[in-house]
């Protein structure tokens, strides 16, 4: 975050204003005085004084579960001026960062917020967040495929985790197949690798659950703020007091 916005949200003075104090070397940063504007701070490390007052700004977290449609981008901006996640939230004033990510043309579950840290335990495999994705499959996958696929296949990187797989439909000339599974690891495109690598290419993937989280009474493109009990009990999954 730049220093002047840091000094804005805190209430110190305006952007104009706050920029004015740094010109004139009336702020420090960790105890050296900043004359130059545009540089950055982070909040949670920083320590920001003006005038020797130290300033303490906190910012509100905000978590947010959306679901996504395909046709946008699971980032906060993008070169290509491709439609992204961020203009799903327009009304949310805090700068928000995907969970994770689902590809371009991934639907479902993501959710978007600007605590770190619970971010960072949700994507972490360590702590085994269950992510459920339903799977539309050319073909049929086999009992044996369907095994392998719980085992752990062989992509690049590795051996993926056990996985927890079941066929939910089939269609009646048995040329697609829904399938339902779940993981807890994040790994680029993984679930759509997994499936190609054991011959049953997808055709359509949602993720629509994380956790305990659902998207029930959520339409495509439609968001809602996470309940205190909701968030009180993911963070307690995570292992995250307070």
């Amino acid at each position: 975050m730049r220093l002047q916005k840091y000094l804005a949200l805190a209430g110190v003075a305006s952007r104009r204003a706050s920029e004015e104090l740094i010109k004139k070397g009336q702020v420090k940063v960790n105890n050296r005085v900043i004359t130059t504007l545009g540089i950055k701070i982070n909040p949670e490390v920083d320590v920001v004084k003006v005038d020797d007052t130290p300033v303490l700004y906190k910012e509100k977290k905000v978590y947010l579960l959306l679901n996504k449609p395909k046709g946008y981008i699971t980032s906060v901006n993008d070169p290509h001026n491709r439609p992204t996640v961020m203009d799903l939230i327009p009304g949310i004033k805090e700068r928000l960062y995907p969970v994770g990510r689902l590809d371009l043309d991934t639907e479902g579950l993501l959710l978007l917020t600007n605590d770190g840290q619970l971010a960072y335990r949700i994507t972490h495999p360590k702590y085994k967040i269950d992510k459920k994705y339903l799977v539309k499959t050319v073909g049929i996958p086999s009992p044996e495929k369907i095994k392998s696929l719980e085992k752990g296949v062989l992509l690049t990187e590795g051996k993926t985790s056990p996985a927890r797989v079941r066929i939910i439909k089939v269609e009646s000339s048995r040329r697609w197949a829904w399938v339902e599974i779940i993981i807890h690891e994040g790994r680029k495109r993984q679930v759509r690798r997994m499936f190609e690598l054991v011959g049953n290419p997808v055709t359509r993937l949602e993720r629509i659950q994380l956790s305990f989280l659902t998207l029930e009474g959520l339409k495509t493109g439609q968001y809602r703020h996470l309940t205190l009990e909701e968030i009180r009990l993911l963070k307690r999954e995570l292992g995250i007091l307070g």
